[in-house]
């Protein structure tokens, strides 16, 4: 949507909510309902504000200690809401409204490092000063279920009932149980202007992917994030819900493969650039476990990474081998790399951030290709490990300097904290594991 043509809809009355949008530390949408003609009269050109603290808190929106731009000393006071207004678009699910991503900058108008779309950014301008552009595609998995949010959250998330009782990889019968809710995601996000190919059933009771054309990297984290987001709401509306945690249960879990490729004034650049091609799939190798907490952000995004479930436990790349970390595919202009780490609670922004950061410095090192692993990478006793939990992807990130030099010190302080108070709440509760293990019999 051009701005001239929500001016049009405001005037007829057709659009009079524009949803100004940012995606914090977790991913999740953030900002403010704004009357329509508020924000052509005034917001679109000056922007908006909004409290600092929403780049420090957790999940629950506790405001947390320890961040150096926001806390109560400083007193979480405003930054900017910036629209970018080529974002614009509908929102097909809900009436009457439009949505518009937004940077986030302070008040001097100077850049909030922590922001995550501002992180990318940074990488993609890096990227361009070679003349390259960074394309990408995210493959999201999730798992419907017919309880509501609030149905499940009586439940105590125990007991809930997925949309399907059997495995549904590749079934078109098994599908079609779930057809009127993924056809109205799939048309909906049609609507707010995505390109979609196609969904399918997956693994785990109740799975489902919906996959989407590859775009430049800024806008495949824009629509990641809107998509996500425009699911759970209409799963909602219908009286269901869409769970995108990395490991719901024993089973398998929800991954986020992204597709990565470079392209130039001449068009793709993977084929024409072997040499380049090679040392930047060698970056994603010699960084991959020190910049894991980007792809891999929550206690529970470690869970998932077991033998045989589909999710790599091992750092090295194959010809479409889905059982490496990196699977390079695609031939001619199609050619490149899924990195298959992610699960599908990360953030779009860092992840892509980190893939063309770990690229650049395989370039920038001239970095050679190892050669390419054949056969179980899962079995294979050499080869180094994906971390295998928070702490340990927070600990390499920590002490990263490749991490510093690409992000800058403060960015990996914040986010190194992020993980921290992670850690730290984690540490304080107490499960049910605990209690079923030791109530009776410790």
């Amino acid at each position: 949507m051009e701005l001239d043509e929500l001016n049009e809809a405001v005037a007829s009355g057709s659009i009079d909510t524009v949803l100004l949008a940012i995606t914090d530390m977790q991913g999740r949408l953030m900002g403010k309902r704004l009357t329509a003609s508020h924000f052509v009269d005034e917001v679109a050109a000056h922007g908006a504000e909004g409290c600092n603290y929403l780049l420090a808190v957790d999940v629950e929106m506790t405001p947390v200690s320890g961040f150096a731009m926001a806390s109560w000393e400083r007193g979480y006071g405003d930054f900017l809401l910036v629209p970018d207004l080529d974002t614009l678009s509908y929102v097909p699910w809900q009436e009457g409204t439009a949505l518009c991503v937004a940077d986030i900058a302070w008040l001097d108008h100077t850049e909030v490092t922590a922001s995550p779309r501002q992180i990318l950014r940074r990488q993609l301008a890096r990227l361009a000063e070679r003349g390259w552009t960074a394309f990408a595609g995210t493959e999201l998995e999730f798992i419907v279920h017919r309880d509501s949010y609030e149905d499940a959250w009586r439940k105590g998330y125990r007991d809930l009932e997925p949309a399907n009782l059997y495995n549904v990889d590749y079934s078109l019968l098994g599908t079609a149980r779930v057809e009127p809710l993924i056809r109205r995601i799939r048309n909906s996000m049609v609507g707010a202007g995505m390109r979609v190919e196609d969904s399918k059933g997956e693994c785990n009771f109740g799975q489902h992917e919906i996959n989407f054309h590859y775009s430049d990297a800024l806008r495949t984290a824009d629509h990641h994030s809107i998509y996500k987001n425009g699911a759970k709401e209409i799963a909602a509306e219908e009286g269901m819900s869409i769970t995108f945690m990395a490991k719901l249960n024993e089973r398998e879990g929800n991954s986020c493969h992204i597709h990565f490729s470079l392209g130039d004034k001449d068009g793709p650049l993977f084929e024409r650039e072997p040499a380049i091609f090679k040392s930047f799939v060698a970056g994603q190798l010699a960084v991959l476990r020190e910049l894991s907490l980007l792809l891999a952000p929550n206690i529970n995004s470690y869970k998932r990474y077991a033998a045989g479930s589909f999710a790599p436990t091992a750092v090295a790349w194959g010809h479409d081998n889905r059982t490496c970390a990196l699977r390079v595919v695609g031939e001619g202009p199609s050619l490149r790399f899924e990195n298959r780490v992610g699960g599908a609670d990360l953030n779009p922004y860092l992840a892509l951030a980190a893939i063309a950061a770990a690229g650049l410095h395989g370039v920038e090192a001239g970095l050679e290709l190892e050669p390419v692993f054949e056969g179980d990478a899962y079995s294979a006793p050499d080869l180094p490990r994906v971390p295998s939990s928070l702490r340990d992807a927070r600990d390499l990130f920590a002490g990263s300097e490749i991490a510093r030099a690409a992000f800058g010190k403060d960015v990996v302080a914040h986010y190194v904290h992020a993980a921290d108070v992670e850690l730290a709440a984690f540490g304080s509760a107490v499960t049910d594991w605990e209690r079923y293990r030791g109530f009776e019999r410790l």
